[in-house]
């Protein structure tokens, strides 16, 4: 290397350590030495749909899970206050149907032990009546208790028996009626000279009236097979009968079926002969002169009184125009209800009260099953069997039907009392 080049490098070196000097003095580089690469400038590009939406949808999940750490941070005090309050609204429920239940229990034993003794009475006499609810008595009362509740409620039946030749057919219907239940009785549907329908409405019941102006065409009817019932609406398929409505009582079990209480007779036949029913009364039956007779007699001793078809049961709530006396509401309490009765003019009245269906009939007790029979002129009338047995069909289809548990719809029947045209 030639002495010039070399003088050129210390030359150059020199200027380079004064310029660094004159650097580090004044803290603040020199733009002239600061040298840039000549890189091309960077380009942004806007962002498409797609990428603001992703962008959007990275905020929100962002936004969620701050705050949940949000909420994560909330005092300990904040939340046991919340659950605080939810349980408070729950204490409240709690102490609201507790305290329902306190009242209905207090108005339940003021009802059942309170110096008004109408409710207790009418408790025990329609449970123990029933053939599967006796068990309510026992809830409030022992048997020393319910055995006098039932001695205060008894019906005194009237004593004698129908007498016969006080019955007379009329075939003339009168222009003036003494009252609007003889109207009703005696002014006969359009078309319709077998029977007539009368809604029966009452306090705290309903129920239907069949009206039959010809007792000739009222027939007891059994079932083929008593080891099977039918409902009185296969009753009238199988027989061609147009009305009808349950009759006597009866006992069921599962191995021999069906089983009749008392007496049973159809066309002059004894069918049954099993003594007394337990409810009162005795054989109600019509003879072959077409008479309803009420008898304490015999089932043999009816057949010699002409009777053709006939059934067991009571209690008998009048005789000969006497109604039976009461004490209390006469010991059955209240429940739906069948009765039998016939006027003095020969007409027939069958009735049914529908019971045990809350919002629409409870039932009658046995006062006011006679008062019904009174007021639509019965001469002779008896309680037939009721509870979940009694039903009541006309105009093609079932009309009243008991309500009740342990079955659904009408009853299986072993015997019915059938209208026919």
């Amino acid at each position: 290397m030639s002495k010039e080049e070399l003088e050129n490098i210390k030359n150059e070196l020199n200027e380079l350590m004064s310029s660094m000097k004159k650097d580090q003095e004044n803290n603040v580089p020199e733009m002239d030495k600061v040298f840039f690469d000549n890189e091309k400038p960077i380009v942004y590009k806007e962002k498409t749909e797609e990428e603001i939406k992703l962008q959007e949808e990275i905020e929100k999940e962002k936004s969620k899970e701050e705050a949940k750490v949000e909420e994560k941070k909330q005092p300990k005090k904040e939340k046991k206050n919340k659950k605080k309050k939810k349980d408070k609204k729950k204490s409240k429920k709690w102490v609201i149907t507790f305290g329902i239940l306190d009242i209905l229990a207090i108005v339940c034993i003021f009802l059942m032990y309170g110096p008004i003794s109408y409710f207790r009475n009418l408790w025990v006499t329609s449970a123990m009546t029933t053939m599967t609810h006796k068990y309510l008595a026992y809830i409030f009362f022992n048997q020393e208790q319910i055995d006098d509740i039932m001695s205060n409620n008894i019906v005194i039946e009237v004593e004698g028996e129908t007498n016969k030749e006080e019955i007379e057919f009329e075939e003339e219907i009168p222009i003036v009626y003494s009252s609007p239940e003889e109207e009703q009785i005696l002014k006969r549907d359009e078309g319709n000279d077998v029977y007539k329908v009368i809604d029966i409405q009452g306090n705290g019941y309903k129920g239907h009236m069949l009206v039959v102006y010809d007792p000739s065409k009222i027939k007891l009817e059994k079932v083929p097979n008593m080891k099977y019932g039918r409902t009185l609406d296969q009753f009238m398929s199988k027989t061609g009968a147009v009305a009808g409505t349950n009759a006597g009582g009866f006992n069921y079990n599962s191995y021999s079926g069906y089983s009749f209480t008392g007496t049973v007779i159809i066309d002059g036949q004894i069918v049954a002969d099993n003594g007394s029913t337990g409810w009162g009364g005795g054989i109600i039956g019509f003879t072959n002169d077409n008479v309803l007779v009420l008898t304490k007699a015999s089932a043999y001793q009816a057949l010699n009184m002409g009777i053709r078809d006939a059934v067991s049961f009571g209690p008998f709530l009048i005789v000969n125009g006497v109604p039976s006396q009461f004490r209390g509401n006469g010991g059955y309490g209240i429940a739906p209800r069948t009765a039998i009765g016939q006027r003095k003019d020969g007409i027939v009245l069958l009735l049914v009260i529908d019971g045990r269906r809350p919002g629409h009939s409870l039932g009658v007790d046995m006062v006011e099953l006679t008062n019904i029979m009174l007021k639509y002129g019965a001469y002779n009338a008896s309680n037939l069997d009721g509870g979940g047995s009694s039903t009541f069909y006309a105009n093609g289809k079932i009309l009243s039907v008991a309500g009740g548990s342990g079955y659904e719809g009408d009853r299986y029947l072993p015997n019915a009392w059938l209208v026919y045209e």
